[in-house]
């Protein structure tokens, strides 16, 4: 055993203290740096994050801010206490609104007692100007069979319109017209449609029976209000207000309290034609895509089924023998569609279909469209409605009967080809 001196324990003590001593400042240090990474590395997505917030709650500080602008333009343009704070809000709009709302008239030809053409007048109605330009929104029956349109603004100056595009679909048309280059148009914001509740206060601008830039005030008394419009035509989604709407009102907008748009005011139901306080309008929602490819190709790009549609009927049911009296007949399919790759079939057996002077073929045994991604089909009219809002390249589940049984075909849909206008043919 070896013996140490009390002076070689302290010093081999002391070494050992030391020799720790500078283990653990190292192991401090490396902890030390390892935590600094970690925190700078904590700071930075604190910050990332910090920054995203930021930005977030600046673009919220906008909407609010601009929310708040509005309320105060309408509180300090009307200090006198006689006027309400609803007054208020309607003096608001229509000042802000009732400049942006054109009367439309129309031209069209005639005949005379003599048999010969002539030049008369048409209808009239309401527009929106959307754009500087000059770009106006509103009904296709406001320009229906119209040889001339004539614009006339606030200010009393008119122009002479044309037809950009219409979409008979959605009861939507966009007319241009071109105002001197100094001149200043007022013009109408889009709101949002998909927000609106039943009972929410809205204003219709228009011009009834030629009284122009009349203003109503009313409630949204439904919403999303499948209505018939002619024997082709279904509009889905439409809002029912009870803000009163006359003849010549059609195609002005409907708006909010905030002045902005939120539909296009289209047609009333009434025994007497006169207002029953039962008006419906276009959602904004609808007239922001239609009104988007009007603008840019003159029509809307939707899509389509490529066939023959045929509209059922008991005659034609009789006829073949079949159960079903409702619904669109496939007559035939185009060859190289989606729909004839998706497995749509048509008839093989062809009848002569119509009136005796004017008779037209038809392919009997085909498939039977009963109904589009969950909405029935028993129309023409509910065919052409379950499409209207579908793009090309859009799925869609069709219901059809065959051979006795019902039967879901899942289609993509086809763009529209300018040289397939025998598409649309349908009877």
């Amino acid at each position: 055993m070896k013996l140490y001196s009390l002076h070689q324990m302290l010093k081999s003590t002391f070494l050992g203290i030391i020799i720790g001593a500078i283990i653990a400042g190292c192991a401090i240090l490396f902890l030390a740096k390892d935590n600094d990474s970690k925190t700078n590395l904590i700071a930075q997505e604190e910050s990332k994050t910090e920054s995203v917030l930021n930005n977030t709650q600046n673009e919220i500080d906008i909407i609010q801010n601009h929310e708040q602008e509005i309320e105060k333009n309408i509180k300090n343009s009307f200090s006198d206490s006689k006027y309400t704070e609803d007054e208020q809000r309607n003096i608001y709009v229509y000042e802000k609104c009732n400049e942006a709302v054109v009367n439309i008239t129309t031209q069209v030809m005639g005949i005379n007692w003599f048999l010969e053409p002539i030049v008369q007048d048409g209808g009239s109605g309401s527009g929106s100007i959307i754009d500087k330009r000059g770009y106006v929104v509103t009904n296709v029956h406001v320009i229906n069979k119209a040889n001339k349109i004539n614009i006339s603004l606030a200010d009393g100056s008119s122009y002479e319109g044309r037809v950009i595009g219409k979409d008979i679909e959605s009861d939507i048309a966009v007319l241009k017209f071109d105002p001197p280059e100094n001149k200043k148009l007022k013009t109408i914001e889009y709101g949002d449609s998909n927000s609106l509740k039943v009972g929410q206060k809205v204003i219709a601008i228009g011009n009834p029976f030629a009284l122009e830039r009349t203003m109503t005030t009313g409630i949204i008394s439904g919403l999303g209000r499948p209505i018939q419009e002619s024997a082709n035509v279904i509009i889905r989604n439409m809002i029912q207000t009870d803000a009163a709407i006359n003849p010549g009102n059609s195609g002005g907008p409907l708006l909010d309290t905030k002045g902005k748009m939120v539909g296009i005011n289209t047609m009333i139901i009434s025994n007497s034609g006169s207002s029953a306080g039962i008006g419906f309008a276009v959602p904004v929602s609808t007239a922001k895509r239609v009104v988007t490819d009007l603008i840019k190709y003159g029509k809307v790009n939707r899509g389509k089924i490529y066939i023959i549609p045929v509209q059922m009927t008991p005659a034609i049911a009789q006829y073949a023998g079949l159960n079903i009296s409702s619904g669109i007949l496939v007559s035939s399919v185009k060859k190289g569609s989606n729909a004839e790759k998706a497995g749509i079939k048509g008839g093989t057996k062809a009848v002569q279909y119509g009136s005796r002077f004017n008779p037209t073929t038809i392919y009997l045994g085909g498939d039977i469209i009963t109904g589009i991604d969950g909405i029935t089909v028993r129309t023409y009219a509910d065919y052409t409605s379950a499409l209207e809002a579908k793009r090309p390249n859009d799925t869609v589940t069709i219901t059809v009967y065959r051979n006795g049984k019902y039967e879901k075909i899942k289609v993509i849909l086809d763009g529209s080809e300018e040289n397939n206008k025998e598409q649309e043919t349908t009877l």
